[in-house]
């Protein structure tokens, strides 16, 4: 093969993209990975891990407060700095983004800095072309330096090229964020200061995780959701519960509404607000945040040209990451829901393995776990409830709470609740719903449980160590087959 064309182009460096890249490289093929403003992506910079980053620092924050709870004495006054959680937040993602470029180095990933524009698309012994110009688009933040060793723009070739591109916020109009009063997650991940009071329009997991780190923080929040329920892709017995805590918390959360319109004054916003039933309200906060969705990345790589398929928004793709054109293949955000980091990852892996003629498992979405790193944290994988009984499954449900465990009482975090969905025929499980503290690592015990293919009888006989949160999930099972133990 000529030392000019390459066996694979990643256009996009985020999870999903340099996953991609990595794995592409373990198995043999020349890889370059083309990037337009940081390593990571938007999760490693701008989404997944510094939002876990401050709500670490809320979490602390809110265990400090309540150290009386636990027999503590702190002297003086419990505060925050303000620009210090913002700049730990930022420097994780700062130290992940450079760690990044380290394993694309290691693994010997050429990479193209600038933008990607696919002119044509691999067909028979002929190579695709990708012209790499350099970047419109200015990065949100330029402290993360652009890595060394990164190989000029011009045109590229390759005999197999993946969009990886990934998802902006969806814009609303007449609430377009405009970087002071109305912000979007990159404004609201790096406050000058916290606001007093807040609205935030969206109940997914983006919107609820600022919420719970605002709230946390001393900020009246207010949430606006036009679903009935708020977090819409969760079971509603765990949503329900969920907007209980936060009510508790002190947040108002209004289901079944819209915000109509907005009018900016002096460091305010007022939200206008259609409350369902004929009735408005008006509602003035500090600042607003635009959490309604993502849409992908698609314009401007020359797709419409080429004939790639899309569809609101996404680009259409099979279960291995292929789209309706030969030699071009989407994975992660840009190919549609879910919208998670892991997902990318593994829809990559998939992806290229494919190429490689390896011939893995299609993606099977049903497997993938949602979590939400929320106060208390959300968890789940496969069917709700509801949508089980819709596809036609006689069910056996279980129950456990928190206050019935050891342990939680122990950590002082007596809310929560698992619940697991079985087909009552077959005893195959078909959902896993958690709400309390850190579901978000134990749901992943049901989906390897899940992908197994473990029935009731296998989860019933499995021991779990004492005294441990993961002894809920062993009890869940249990009552979903009447025969709970410690509740």
């Amino acid at each position: 093969m000529s030392a000019d064309v390459y066996d694979l182009i990643i256009i996009g460096a985020g999870p999903g993209g340099y996953v991609t890249a990595i794995r592409a490289a373990q198995l043999g093929l020349r890889t370059a990975i083309v990037e337009r403003e940081h390593l990571g992506g938007i999760c490693l910079n701008w989404g997944c891990i510094p939002t876990k980053a401050l709500l670490r620092s809320a979490e602390i924050y809110r265990y400090a407060r309540n150290a009386a709870d636990f027999g503590l004495k702190i002297d003086g006054a419990v505060g925050f700095d303000a620009a210090a959680v913002v700049n730990r937040s930022r420097g994780v993602s700062g130290q992940l983004n450079a760690g990044v470029g380290f394993l694309l180095k290691k693994n010997k990933v050429d990479v193209l800095w600038g933008e990607a524009n696919i002119t044509s698309a691999p067909r028979g012994a002929d190579p695709g072309r990708v012209v790499v110009s350099v970047p419109t688009k200015k990065a949100v933040e330029p402290q993360h330096p652009r890595p060394k060793g990164v190989l000029p723009t011009g045109t590229y070739f390759a005999r197999h090229i993946i969009v990886a591109t990934g998802a902006r916020p969806r814009v609303l109009p007449g609430v377009e964020p405009d970087g002071q009063l109305i912000w979007s997650y990159f404004e609201a991940m790096v406050p000058d200061a916290m606001p007093k009071s807040l609205i935030i329009m969206g109940t997914g997991a983006i919107g609820i995780e600022f919420a719970s780190f605002y709230r946390t923080m001393g900020s009246d929040v207010t949430l606006i959701e036009m679903m009935p329920q708020i977090l819409p892709v969760e079971d509603a017995e765990i949503a329900a519960l969920a907007r209980k805590q936060f009510e508790k918390q002190g947040m108002r959360i209004l289901c079944g509404a819209a915000v109509k319109s907005v009018t900016k004054v002096p460091n305010a916003v007022i939200a206008t607000v259609d409350l369902g039933g004929g009735k408005t309200g008006q509602i003035t906060a500090d600042r607003l945040i635009s959490a309604v969705g993502v849409r992908g990345n698609v314009e401007g790589l020359g797709l419409d040209a080429l004939g790639v398929k899309t569809e609101r928004g996404c680009i259409v793709v099979d279960g291995m990451g292929r789209t309706s054109v030969p030699g071009i293949y989407a994975i992660g955000d840009v190919a549609g829901p879910p919208m998670l980091a892991h997902k990318a990852e593994h829809e990559g892996v998939i992806c290229v393995e494919g190429i490689k003629g390896l011939h893995p498992h299609a993606m099977d979405k049903a497997k993938i776990p949602g979590c939400t790193y929320c106060h208390p944290q959300i968890a789940s994988v496969g069917l709700t409830e509801a949508k089980a009984r819709q596809a036609g499954h006689t069910l056996k449900v279980g129950r456990f709470p928190f206050r019935a465990n050891g342990k939680a009482m122990a950590l002082g975090e007596p809310e929560g609740l698992v619940k697991t969905i079985f087909d009552a025929e077959t005893g195959q499980l078909l959902g896993a719903h958690m709400i309390g503290a850190e579901v978000t690592e134990l749901i992943q015990g049901y989906v390897v449980a899940m992908g197994l293919e473990t029935t009731e009888e296998d989860l019933m006989h499995a021991v779990f160590p004492h005294p441990t949160l993961s002894e809920m999930m062993h009890e869940s099972v249990l009552d979903a087959f009447h025969r709970v133990i410690h509740a």
